[in-house]
């Protein structure tokens, strides 16, 4: 291991002066280390993401080159400028955390069908309301009901059952508010 530091170490200060060989031989040994650096460092950054990390601390690598002391160690100043790039990249993202679920599509997939948790939320809202409006949201809303059958079932004018929907429909909307808060 402290062959490869200095033998990094050499081919640096050859590429910092002028040596382009020697720049490209440094840049393809260091990379697969900073690449698993970076990995370990942002797992949850995603895959993309880090190979982007990867390019920017390349960048930063043949931006400061020229600032590495010859005889001062380069795996610390290799490992800061990762460190460094990976929570820039953490803090462009903010709080949003990315996990790949390709492997997991089969496992995740949910049968289509209705919530089972829906109907024991509207019995419990229309339970609420007065017997008069909760059967007419019932027999219209969940039955399918014609406002005129509704009206003969419940002995009240079409126009009574309109007004009567509409008030519950209210109703029910101020006590989702209520129990939403």
């Amino acid at each position: 291991m402290v062959e490869q530091i200095d033998h990094w170490e050499r081919l640096l200060v050859a590429a910092n002066s002028g040596d382009a060989r020697s720049y490209s031989q440094f840049l393809q040994e260091v990379t697969p280390v900073l690449r698993g650096i970076i990995r370990a460092k942002g797992i949850s950054l995603g895959e993309a993401c880090c190979e982007d990390v990867l390019q920017e601390v390349l960048l930063a690598i043949h931006v400061k080159r020229h600032t590495l002391v010859p005889g001062a160690p380069v795996r610390p100043w290799l490992y800061a400028i990762a460190r460094y790039k990976t929570v820039d990249a953490f803090r462009a993202r903010g709080r949003e955390i990315t996990v790949p679920i390709d492997g997991f599509i089969d496992v995740l997939a949910a049968e289509a069908g209705l919530d089972p948790t829906e109907a024991s939320d509207m019995a419990k809202m229309i339970g609420m309301l007065d017997h008069r409006s909760a059967m007419i949201i019932r027999k219209i809303g969940m039955e399918g009901v014609s406002i005129a059958e509704t009206g003969t079932a419940l002995k009240m004018s079409e126009g009574a059952v309109r007004v009567a929907l509409h008030r519950a429909l209210k109703t029910l909307a101020v006590l989702r508010e209520r129990h939403v808060k």
